[in-house]
């Protein structure tokens, strides 16, 4: 049969819960999870499909379907994330896949448009996304904008047990203090997932059984930090270690220095721009960077009405033309005003004067993410403008890079 007409018999619409066994069936193909990869983290078929129920009924799911086959899909997960202290809806792209013998039929670049346009209904001006493959993303139109960065401390490189007035309970991944704790720490920290429950339950989906929580209260016995952890084969692996000051924080490394006898290392990892080698008193440690997840902008216009520019002495503006290859409401030339208080402003054209900047989508969001400064952009060649104009960026965008630990 020609490719023609297997395109023509092809139908798209929304995956709701009757379609979750072929929703799993699909993830599990394309991304080559095999039972022993379930029984290994104790999870049996029944129990990833009804794991998976609260995406199919709280996500929006798209899918092609050959008659009644599912044979490509991807879901997008109503989040919201801190971006410069706005909080944004963001929309998560998650569970993309097509089987082999659909491929290169332009299906996921059809569901993408789909999906971006209803992001865009619900206001979702932004979304974020773990790359299976960063220039594909790229091509449509998302860059990185977090790093992660892996550590490992030997036993003899753990940090000496410092005073603090506080202590450290273990309790049950259940605790309500926990999400306390982590709503907080999010809401201080640019970039940032604000987990609601579906977020949560993405979060520890794939997590070992016997995995502890250790929290950290202060003196007036308010909780102030949480390590999420496990130890095994005489390792301790930390899952997340979020602490909302100094005090929680050493009390925290405390607690795994406590573990000396019964470890021979630390394994874990940071999300922010600043290692963990600096903070120790043997700063030899192994540490690995790597890219995390990308994101890109939806919605150029909503976007800037939401985003915080630096305040300013006086109004500014900037005219830029923008490129963005799936979504024509980006595409064009526009004027940007910024009020003294960082109020931004976006209108169409350029009102006769020339674009002094040109972005593509993926430029501009990292760019206004924080994760790459307008001087190195330029420098490297992603953007072309005068020294005056990249300094008018520097000056409008809030110097911070992003935070971001969350997997979906």
């Amino acid at each position: 049969m020609s490719r023609r007409k297997v395109v023509d018999r092809l139908k798209l619409r929304n995956v709701g819960p009757e379609f979750g066994e072929q929703f799993n069936d699909l993830l599990r193909y394309v991304f080559q999870v095999t039972n022993r990869d379930l029984q290994t983290f104790g999870w049996e078929n029944r129990e990833i499909a009804q794991s998976k129920l609260p995406v199919l009924r709280h996500a929006d799911v798209l899918g092609w379907f050959d008659g009644d086959k599912l044979i490509s899909q991807l879901a997008v997960y109503p989040f919201r994330v801190n971006i410069f202290g706005k909080i944004y809806e963001m929309g998560g792209l998650t569970g993309v896949g097509t089987y082999p013998e659909y491929a290169n039929l332009g299906l996921m670049n059809k569901l993408m448009l789909h999906s971006l346009s209803h992001m865009r209904d619900k206001k979702q001006s932004i979304s974020y996304l773990y790359p299976y493959s960063i220039p594909y993303y790229r091509r449509k139109g998302w860059e990185i904008i977090s790093n992660k960065i892996s550590f490992e401390v030997m036993d003899t490189q753990l940090p000496k047990p410092r005073m603090v007035p506080g202590n450290v309970e273990r309790v049950t991944i259940e605790h309500p203090d926990i999400k306390k704790v982590y709503e907080k720490f999010a809401l201080a920290h640019h970039g940032a997932m604000l987990r609601n429950q579906l977020a949560w339950e993405e979060y520890l989906r794939w997590d070992l059984d016997d995995m502890t929580v250790a929290i950290y209260y202060d003196s007036n016995d308010e909780p102030t930090g949480y390590l999420l952890y496990w130890v095994a084969e005489e390792i301790f692996h930390i899952k997340e270690l979020v602490s909302i000051d100094e005090e929680a924080r050493a009390g925290l490394w405390n607690f795994i220095s406590a573990h000396f006898s019964m470890i021979t290392m630390v394994k874990g990892d940071i999300y922010k721009g600043e290692p963990l080698a600096f903070l120790l008193d043997d700063g030899d440690i192994k540490e690995t960077i790597a890219p995390y997840f990308m994101a890109r902008i939806v919605d150029i216009r909503l976007f800037i009405e939401q985003y915080p520019f630096h305040p300013q002495e006086r109004e500014r503006k900037l005219v830029f033309k923008l490129d963005d290859s799936m979504l024509e409401w980006n595409q064009g030339t526009f004027t940007l005003t910024v009020d003294p208080s960082g109020q931004g402003r976006l209108t169409n054209g350029a009102g006769g004067s020339e674009p002094a900047i040109t972005f593509d989508i993926p430029t501009i969001t990292t760019m206004l993410m924080g994760y790459k400064r307008p001087s190195y952009l330029a420098q490297i060649g992603r953007i072309q403008a005068d020294k005056d104009t990249v300094q008018l960026l520097e000056n409008l965008i809030i110097r911070e890079k992003p935070y971001f630990s969350d997997y979906f």
